[in-house]
């Protein structure tokens, strides 16, 4: 069984246990358990060479009952049926969690972008479209950028519909976009400060400061480099980061310093260099990383990073899951019985999604907002979904996953039973 099964039926799992606790009918579950459709076809690629090959690409919609399905496109080799299945089933549950009016979706291609021109890149990003193209839209599926794929893409994916679809500027079918084709300000650096905002809050409801808390992530991209600018400027510590390492025997490496890092220094290492790890510090492995007695523990990178594995070895005082999927089922299990609480990626990253959210609303009303009040929304409406996780642990003395899942579920159901689904 491929670990993409495993974890979907993980998740049915998780699915039906929570629908349990909330006293949720077996219909319902019956009805969420898997989505409601996918899409498969092979995308056929003229190569530089003057060859043809063929990408195999899917996209998923599990769940249209609060609205569109909503979620990003991966470009990369691993892609397979069941995880796009896992995917946009988590996304199902993200959107509903944020009291979004929309569903979840998520799609991707199989193939290693690196090894392909730009040319290739844009053939095959345009052949994405004109398969899916009859279940896209900004009122059907609305795709984004995931891993591989960036605003550059989203601009052919925009181009390509248009074109399939008789000029019609339906831009509100992407999101991610660059902000000159309708792109929300604030977009960037949206996942990373809701990964702070998550983290705040939570030592708010624990009666803490942030000043002086001690972090260790990992990952540098994107959403982990923003969290670390956020946390630093509350006061806490940055004490080490895990990035790639090529030359290493395990492909990963950390660096460490227990006085703690400028993000900022090491944005710059990163966009010189290529990686933080050039940065002069204390070097030491992936696993003593993961063993570190520290405050904070932010997987911000890869899915299954903590498992059975290595789980024990934590030490951390709180983890947060950043990126998604990056605690296996029993990494958590072992984390619970250490009584190590785990913020999940639908609540603690869930600030992309939500920017996207407002893109798709800015480009159907044409009514754009600034970057601050773009910051100010998100901060509002994270606080609001943060509160409400915190609150139903407490009330059915559950994980935050758990919580998170019934907020989620019962949102479904409701909007299901409204519509006369069962």
């Amino acid at each position: 069984m491929s670990n993409a099964k495993e974890q979907f039926l993980d998740l049915q799992g998780k699915l039906k246990k929570v629908c349990e606790i909330a006293g949720l009918s077996e219909s319902f579950y019956e009805i969420i358990k898997e989505p409601e459709r996918i899409i498969e076809a092979n995308i056929p690629v003229k190569m530089d060479d003057g060859t043809t090959k063929t990408f195999r690409a899917f996209r998923s919609a599990h769940s249209t009952a609060l609205g569109p399905s909503k979620g990003g496109v991966r470009f990369h080799q691993s892609v397979t049926y069941e995880e796009v299945k896992v995917l946009s089933t988590l996304m199902s549950l993200k959107v509903a969690l944020l009291g979004l009016p929309l569903g979840g979706g998520k799609g991707g291609i199989v193939v290693d972008p690196k090894k392909l021109s730009e040319r290739e890149l844009e053939i095959l990003s345009r052949g994405f479209v004109r398969a899916m193209n009859n279940y896209l839209g900004p009122r059907i599926d609305i795709p984004a950028p995931d891993v591989n794929t960036n605003a550059k893409i989203m601009g052919y994916f925009t181009d390509e519909y248009i074109a399939l679809n008789g000029g019609r500027q339906d831009i509100a079918t992407f999101t991610g976009k660059s902000t000159d084709m309708g792109g929300s300000l604030g977009r960037s650096e949206a996942t990373g400060f809701g990964v702070y905002l998550t983290i705040k809050k939570y030592y708010e409801k624990i009666g803490k400061s942030l000043k002086g808390a001690t972090v260790a992530l990992q990952g540098f991209g994107n959403v982990g480099s923003f969290a670390a600018k956020y946390l630093a400027d509350d006061g806490a510590k940055i004490i080490a980061v895990s990035a790639r390492d090529e030359s290493a025997e395990a492909g990963s490496s950390a660096i460490f310093d227990e006085n703690g890092f400028d993000p900022d220094q090491l944005n710059e290492i990163r966009e010189k260099k290529g990686s933080v790890l050039n940065k002069e510090a204390e070097k030491i492995t992936t696993e003593e990383f993961f063993a570190l007695d520290c405050d904070i523990l932010i997987p911000a990178a890869l899915e299954n990073v903590i498992s059975d594995a290595n789980a024990d070895s934590i030490k951390a005082k709180l983890v947060v899951e950043a990126a998604n999927g990056p605690v296996t089922e029993a990494g958590e299990k072992i984390l619970n019985e250490k009584n190590i609480p785990l913020i999940p990626d639908i609540l603690a990253n869930s600030g992309g999604v939500l920017v996207s959210h407002y893109e798709w609303v800015q480009n159907i009303t044409g009514s754009y907002l600034s970057e601050e009040e773009v910051r100010a929304k998100q901060e509002k409406d994270m606080t609001r979904a943060i509160g409400e996780v915190f609150a139903t642990a407490d009330k059915y003395k559950v994980t935050f996953r758990q919580a998170a899942f019934i907020l989620s579920l019962t949102r479904i159901e409701k909007a299901l039973k409204l519509k006369g689904r069962f």
